[in-house]
């Protein structure tokens, strides 16, 4: 997850505008159960102001997120850690998980903090490369279980 602009990422490393189009079209048109991402837009008055997705989906038991609030001027205002909450919830119904985990920076505090205030159980930190667009950096691993409610 990342609160401010994509930390952590290698822009070597990045694939080209047409190949991650291509990639999101495959993956869309398979059915959920089979899909390797799921994301959401989040939108303030008609504008996108931030993004989440979720990958290393496991149907019907875990996945990791990723989240990013795209406005500059809007980060710091607590809108991560509500959109922290409603991805959650949402993720849980559509993909039908039972735990969710977050692994940001370990030195980005914001997206530590947001997840602690989001609900977000602590796990432990450790070196990491989170996805392949990702140099290797030490990560925080959070984890938050599906409550009974959903």
């Amino acid at each position: 997850m990342s609160i401010c602009a994509c930390s952590g990422v290698d822009r070597t490393l990045l694939p080209t505008r047409e190949a991650w189009r291509a990639f999101y079209e495959e993956d869309y048109v398979r059915p959920i159960r089979e899909r390797v991402n799921y994301s959401l837009v989040w939108q303030q008055s008609g504008q996108v102001v931030g993004f989440s997705s979720t990958d290393r989906i496991d149907f019907g038991n875990e996945a990791f997120m990723h989240l990013h609030v795209v406005e500059p001027e809007l980060r710091r205002s607590g809108l991560g850690t509500q959109f922290v909450r409603l991805s959650a919830q949402a993720y849980f119904k559509a993909l039908e998980l039972q735990r969710l985990f977050c692994e940001p920076n370990a030195f980005n505090v914001a997206p530590n903090r947001t997840l602690q205030r989001a609900g977000f159980r602590y796990l432990f930190t450790h070196e990491a490369r989170p996805s392949s667009i990702n140099y290797p950096q030490s990560t925080t691993r959070w984890v938050l279980d599906r409550s009974p409610q959903l």
